[in-house]
């Protein structure tokens, strides 16, 4: 694969980090937050663990999901290409629609604000769907079934975590949020 296919990934990765440390600045003032204990065992760890897993294959050593799933060419390493710069678009567009009311934690913020414009019409929490997809992509541009078992990791972590969020915005909103829930799918549109 060539490596123009994986410096491309790295840059994504490298836009998103980027944005987020900026975007994050303007956030508003928290009223509520989680533990950081909790946040780290159910939120950063599992997204540690899959940034290991998509590492090197020299950290891995000689075990089954080592082997491909994929054939390592650059026709597929264009596919998880796109589908790491779709995920970095719906994420940072819709870390941008989120405006101050962003969080990385599960936080109520100051006068939090419902967001239902943009892709929040279609999914309530499209940031996890492109965060997903740039994971995904990376899975595909590495190849290896311990890229997939890395994906599977973090759409459990962000399954756990959209739980907890949605339980807080039904105390927060109420009924509006439940009459969001549904006309709306998590992840997915139409789907999940």
């Amino acid at each position: 694969m060539s490596d123009l296919i994986r410096s491309s990934m790295n840059i994504a990765w490298g836009i998103l980090i980027t944005y987020w440390i900026i975007s994050g600045i303007m956030a508003k003032k928290s009223d509520f937050k989680e533990a950081l204990f909790m946040q780290f065992i159910f939120y950063w760890l599992p997204l540690i663990l899959a940034v290991y897993l998509l590492g090197p294959d020299e950290r891995i050593g000689n075990s089954l999901i080592k082997g491909n799933f994929v054939s390592n060419t650059n026709f597929t390493g264009v596919i998880g290409l796109s589908f790491c710069y779709i995920g970095l678009v719906i994420a940072c567009w819709s870390r941008y629609l989120l405006g101050k009311n962003w969080s990385v934690s599960v936080q109520k913020k100051e006068d939090h604000e419902l967001i239902k414009s943009g892709a929040y019409k279609l999914i309530r929490h499209p940031i996890y769907t492109g965060l997903i997809l740039m994971f995904l992509g990376n899975a595909v541009i590495v190849g290896k079934w311990r890229g997939l078992l890395g994906v599977f990791i973090v759409f459990i972590s962000f399954w756990f975590k959209l739980k907890k969020e949605e339980k807080w915005l039904t105390d927060l909103f109420g009924n509006k949020y439940k009459e969001y829930i549904l006309k709306t799918k998590a992840l997915v549109p139409w789907l999940i």
